[in-house]
């Protein structure tokens, strides 16, 4: 089964045109439908960069069809990843999910597929991940795939009955954030999501992808990794507009195919994972007293 690629682009026509040129690399790519999602300028300084990228992906070749939306007005990454992947989601069971600063191995494609194509009927995943975190795996570890309860916004692919679960809104956020055990639970998957969503929900940030994460944490479910990265994150260079310059998450691609089936939770992974996005003693302090004023300002 070959699903979807949604990719969504702005302004970053260097950037774009690596993530295609390694995406046309992949095997399966004459096989796969590819939607490209382009936001609209957010002011003139940005409507050249703009321009350039729309001339790029009207031109893209080396997938079976080619889909373009171009968005006359700047909705933001959030509110462009919820609608994009819910118009490719309305037409098909699961789809992949790209943005313009991600390169892919050339085995990426066949892990997603893969992996939607055998977690399909399993309940208990919410989504196939393409990015891992370099973190240590353990040597005894013979899978080739892992299973951890936080969602990836770098390369992942999901089904249209998980996403069509999530509560956008998060309309139950005060009682969560009021609930001290569900919070400390939250920050099992790493002690950054509370507060993050604190953000998202006062305004402070535009993130799907903590929702999205909210929604899998509510459910009780995990979600699926390769152990060495299929992608690697081109934006941490200072270009990107949510990712600040940093070699925190550089990786080296994997240099073969991996499987996606089986995948287990393993304690030390989980532990290595959580390491990986805890915030230094000083931001954690930050972070408490931040939710701490908002508990107050609730009573």
């Amino acid at each position: 089964m070959h699903y979807p690629v949604a990719l969504f682009c702005y302004n970053r026509p260097v950037h774009l045109k690596r993530t295609i040129a390694a995406l046309q690399k992949n095997a399966g790519a004459v096989d796969t439908e590819v939607w490209f999602f382009s936001d609209g300028p957010a002011g003139e300084g940005d409507r050249a960069s703009v321009d350039e990228v729309r001339k790029i992906i009207d031109n893209v070749e080396g997938f079976k069809r080619v889909r373009v939306v171009k968005n006359d007005v700047n909705r933001g990454l959030a509110a462009s990843i919820i609608a994009g992947v819910s118009a490719v989601l309305a037409q098909d069971d699961a789809c992949i999910v790209l943005e313009d600063d991600l390169e892919t191995a050339p085995f990426f494609l066949d892990f997603l597929n893969s992996g939607l194509s055998c977690y399909a009927d399993d309940s208990e995943i919410f989504s196939v991940s393409g990015y891992c975190p370099p973190i240590a795996i353990p040597d005894d570890y013979a899978a080739e795939a892992f299973r951890f309860p936080r969602i990836n916004s770098w390369g992942w692919g999901t089904w249209r009955n998980r996403w069509n679960r999530v509560d956008w809104d998060v309309k139950d956020f005060d009682a969560f954030i009021s609930n001290k055990s569900r919070v400390k639970e939250l920050t099992l998957l790493g002690k950054d999501l509370p507060v993050m969503l604190l953000k998202q929900q006062t305004g402070k940030i535009g993130s799907w992808a903590v929702r999205f994460n909210q929604a899998c944490f509510r459910e009780g479910k995990t979600n699926i990794y390769p152990v060495r990265s299929l992608v690697r994150n081109m934006g941490a260079d200072g270009s990107g507009t949510h990712v600040r310059s940093t070699g925190k998450y550089r990786v080296q691609l994997s240099p073969k195919p991996l499987i996606p089936h089986p995948a287990f939770e393993n304690p030390q992974i989980s532990k290595a994972f959580r390491e990986f996005y805890r915030p230094s003693f000083y931001r954690q302090m930050l972070n408490k007293i931040k939710i701490a004023r908002h508990l107050k300002r609730l009573r």
